[in-house]
């Protein structure tokens, strides 16, 4: 499922800022609000990476009064992300074969910390994540202390709900009943791990993975414009601009 042709289409996506790590400076890319300034976000990836589709939600995040940092978590791999098309979910699944699930999870601790010292940053700083990104935010939520965590269908929860009694922010899950990865038995296991007083837990019928990327296969037009309208509201209660 990969081999050296399946990273001949990475996206050239080119960085706004960079983020100092143990290992290097981390490419990283930023919005801002209209004001120039407000609470903050940081934005994981789907395993496609930075792609059209993660930088317009987060332009749509920064329309919302969001500064918003999107960490390119791929690169230790040397790559941004890959390039829409017929073969971008082998592509997307070759790199994340590769990817160091641990030293991925201190690369978005560290976009956290270094998102609250921008001077931009006004208030408190949320996580929002898709898919690969949905279930990374889930871990660094459990060891830094958000204003919240949105996961859009996290691939990964149903192996690190051991860490659910950490995560304390208020929580938004969405995930389709159609899912391809992620069963019903699953999400019923999620649901119950997560629940509680500020937790937010929506299923859309019909709804297959990744349903809110227009760019991909599985986009589902009515649950994406659903769900984006239930993070709106969640995100105007927990991290007001």
């Amino acid at each position: 499922m990969g081999g050296p042709q399946a990273y001949a289409a990475r996206m050239t996506v080119v960085p706004s800022d960079t983020i100092a790590t143990e290992a290097g400076a981390m490419p990283a890319h930023v919005w801002l609000p209209p004001a120039g300034h407000g609470p903050g976000i940081v934005l994981f990836q789907e395993i496609f990476g930075i792609s059209p589709y993660v930088e317009r939600r987060a332009a749509d995040l920064a329309a919302l009064g969001n500064v918003v940092v999107a960490p390119e978590f791929y690169w230790r791999l040397g790559a941004s992300g890959v390039a829409n098309g017929p073969d971008m979910l082998t592509e997307g699944l070759a790199l994340v074969q590769r990817f160091d699930w641990e030293a991925g999870v201190r690369d978005g601790a560290t976009a956290y910390g270094w998102l609250r010292e921008r001077p931009e940053v006004t208030g408190a700083v949320g996580l929002v994540g898709f898919c690969f990104g949905g279930g990374l935010a889930f871990n660094v939520a459990a060891i830094t202390d958000p204003a919240l965590l949105v996961s859009y269908y996290g691939s990964a929860l149903p192996g690190l709900l051991d860490l659910a009694p950490q995560v304390s922010a208020p929580s938004l899950h969405h995930f389709g009943q159609a899912d391809s990865y992620i069963d019903g038995d699953a999400v019923a296991r999620i649901r119950a791990a997560v629940d509680g007083p500020e937790v937010e837990f929506y299923t859309y019928p019909e709804a297959d993975h990744a349903f809110d990327n227009a760019d991909f296969v599985s986009y589902h037009p009515q649950a994406s414009t659903i769900a984006w309208g239930m993070t709106e509201k969640f995100l105007r209660k927990h991290l007001p601009a």
